[in-house]
């Protein structure tokens, strides 16, 4: 299989080096994926801390690493921007005029209509940028918990600023190496992105740490007796674990579509607590069923 996926990446235009801006999970992750996948080009990394960079040399997930960010994208044809959010709302228009006309930056963002938007008006005269969002993670973040494998199957999404931009050699090429590390490229306009993130990611955290919080209320208040939690409580609370400083730049750039998901959840909930004693409450549980029915069909 992977002689197989190099071949297709060798049939579109290939990247000589890369630049990954940021070394945490994801961006520590698509090193270690790109050399386990057999790329043979240089990776090059920025990140903040001399640590960090030492760390992501010993481990190989990058070949050269770098404290100057414009020093570590300098040459690069493929820009990767794996920062928060808010980082990298901050570093688009920063780094345009260090880049080389003909490269492709791209983003790992979890929210894309903030940062599309940006990069439409930055980069409308080169390099070319594509929206990226790799629907991979762990509750940990940190390059201590990068991983190789994070990426497969996983859907990767990529929202292009014009639909034309998808016929570019360079996001074909692109493509091509998403799918190398063995993840499954998917096609989205940055809006509908942010719209089904807001229903299928941003909601279950909220829910999630939501949760925990109010039982850590209960435990205080009420002496409530955690050791009964079983699996089923910790499952529903593993991502509670998630650190807010990621998640504090996707509220603040999806906001509206997260308050319409709570608005909804709410809504969901005021109806399971009327129909607590009745049949109707039958027809939530089939509907959740019907739903993870055809998730398992889509894995």
């Amino acid at each position: 299989m992977r002689n197989q996926l190099l071949e297709n990446a060798n049939s579109v235009p290939s990247f000589r080096r890369v630049a990954i801006v940021g070394l945490g999970l994801l961006g520590g992750s698509l090193g270690l994926a790109l050399k386990k996948a057999g790329f043979t080009g240089r990776i090059a990394g920025y990140a903040r801390r001399d640590e960090t960079r030492q760390q992501a040399l010993g481990e190989g997930a990058v070949d050269e690493g770098f404290a100057d960010v414009t020093e570590a994208v300098h040459g690069a044809d493929l820009v990767i921007l794996a920062t928060p959010v808010a980082v990298i709302l901050d570093q688009l228009p920063r780094l345009q005029p260090h880049l080389s006309p003909q490269a492709l930056i791209t983003d790992v963002g979890s929210t894309k209509r903030r940062i599309c938007a940006l990069a439409a008006e930055f980069y409308a005269q080169g390099p070319l940028f594509l929206g990226g969002h790799p629907m991979a993670g762990k509750e940990r973040s940190g390059l201590e918990n990068a991983d190789a494998r994070l990426f497969e199957n996983a859907r990767y999404v990529l929202t292009p600023i014009k639909p034309d931009d998808l016929k570019d050699g360079r996001v074909q090429a692109f493509r091509a190496l998403v799918t190398t590390i063995g993840a499954r490229p998917l096609t989205s306009d940055p809006a509908s992105h942010d719209l089904a993130v807001a229903y299928l990611s941003h909601l279950p955290q909220l829910l999630s740490s939501g949760l925990a919080s109010l039982i850590d209320e209960k435990h205080a208040a009420e002496e409530l007796i955690l050791e009964v939690a079983a699996s089923g409580f910790r499952d529903v609370t593993r991502l509670a674990d998630s650190p807010y400083s990621v998640w504090r730049d996707i509220c603040l750039t999806n906001t509206e579509n997260i308050q319409m998901a709570l608005d909804a959840l709410i809504q969901k909930l005021e109806s399971i607590k009327v129909h607590l004693g009745d049949r109707e409450l039958e027809n939530e549980f089939l509907a959740a069923h019907q739903l993870r029915d055809k998730l398992r069909e889509m894995s």
